[in-house]
């Protein structure tokens, strides 16, 4: 009797532990070197059991590009959605386009899809903002896009005037949430409002750590849209998703974010955009390197830039030797670990720049959201200088940002 006993309480032992195998996730290295994600982790898009149902029998709009897609097979979520038999009745296509083939900064006209025969209104021409007629007979937006976690990402922009403009037209939002791949960290200057663009519109650091559904309902709850109008928002939650999760985007999320790295580079990277200093854009490794032809004398890396259809018709430096630092092998775990962005390649391009009065151009403080930066790097000022001012407005964000978040 006691061996009987004794082998079921082992055998139940065995059985739970083979449950906790198939059940959790695999343990996370210390660096983040490992792409851990759940075999039962989904998208919001994924879940149409969710969503599908309460959208029969409604007139559709979606803001979609080619980050939108459902499943394994990685079909676009409006094609996934007509054979549903759901009604779609127009397409809101941001920067790059419906169809992601744009480049970077291209205005980008209304169209018809050729493939669906859907009207496709472009929020990156005429206006950022769905008109009243854009919206007009639709019962629900569908926002399906995936974002990278930057303010100065400029999908983030779109999904506040597409919040703003349902909110005024009384139009419901529904946001298909996706993994931020950026998501395991909140960095950088938090925007001042004096220099509100497109690039930013909220006072937020350059590193949100947030999702587009966690950031919509902050949008909503701190008022931040126009008169502080409130949209009507339902979210669609991932499953098994944490913001500390590797994730690698199965859709590059746009042109010039075509790999892993360029995207946990992006946040550091993008305020070269405003400064003389190229980032690869006009080459396949764009977001992995830095360079300008006049610094020959002082790196031996150099790249060329040239038009590249659908990435950069005329990308900085075209056709000029740039010389500089190559980040191709950059082991981005350094990031993962001191979940910082890196102003210390700032402080040293601009030191080696030769002609330091034409450094900077007006971009940059649209970009880093203030104008301190910008004389913080001229005076020469420490990198714990530096950080030391994003404070306590940064601090201040986290704390706010906690209010607002699904997932661990």
């Amino acid at each position: 009797m006691k061996k009987t006993i004794a082998f079921l309480l082992l055998l139940a032992c065995v059985c739970r532990a083979f449950a906790m195998q198939n059940t959790l996730p695999s343990a996370p290295s210390l660096h983040g070197r490992h792409k851990i994600i759940r075999r039962d982790f989904q998208t919001g898009a994924d879940r149409t059991e969710q969503y599908v149902n309460y959208l029969k029998n409604k007139n559709i709009g979606m803001v979609i590009n080619p980050t939108s897609v459902i499943g394994k097979n990685r079909t676009p979520s409006v094609d996934s959605l007509l054979k549903l038999g759901l009604h779609i009745t127009k397409l809101f296509g941001p920067e790059h386009g419906f169809r992601g083939n744009a480049s970077d900064g291209a205005s980008i006209k209304d169209t018809i899809d050729s493939k669906t025969g859907i009207p496709a209104i472009s929020l990156y021409g005429k206006h950022y903002k769905p008109t009243p007629a854009d919206l007009k007979g639709i019962d629900v937006v569908v926002f399906d896009i995936q974002d990278v976690g930057t303010r100065f990402y400029t999908f983030l922009s779109t999904l506040h005037y597409v919040m703003e403009a349902c909110a005024e037209n009384q139009v419901e939002l529904m946001i298909l949430d996706r993994p931020n791949p950026n998501g395991f960290y909140v960095d950088g200057p938090v925007l001042d409002s004096n220099f509100k663009s497109f690039v930013g519109l909220d006072p937020i650091p350059i590193v949100h750590g947030m999702t587009f559904g966690e950031y919509a309902q902050m949008l909503n709850g701190e008022g931040w849209l126009k008169s502080q109008v409130q949209c009507k928002l339902r979210v669609i939650k991932m499953v098994n998703y944490t913001h500390d999760m590797p994730y690698t985007l199965p859709v590059n999320p746009s042109p010039n974010l075509n790999t892993p790295r360029s995207i946990l580079l992006y946040p550091s990277l993008c305020l070269f955009e405003g400064t003389a200093i190229s980032v690869g854009r006009g080459t396949l490794f764009p977001f992995q390197v830095l360079g300008n032809p006049g610094l020959k004398d002082k790196f031996n890396f150099s790249f060329k830039p040239e038009s590249i259809a659908g990435m950069s018709d005329d990308p900085p430096q075209k056709g000029k030797l740039c010389y500089g630092i190559n980040l191709r092998d950059y082991d981005t775990t350094a990031i993962r670990k001191s979940k910082k962005i890196d102003i210390l390649w700032l402080k040293k391009m601009y030191a080696a720049f030769p002609d330091k009065a034409h450094f900077f151009n007006a971009y940059f403080t649209k970009l880093a959201g203030t104008d301190l930066l910008r004389k913080q790097v001229e005076e020469g000022k420490s990198e714990q200088e530096i950080r030391a001012s994003w404070e306590p407005a940064l601090t201040n964000f986290k704390k706010i940002r906690q209010q607002y978040l699904l997932y661990p």
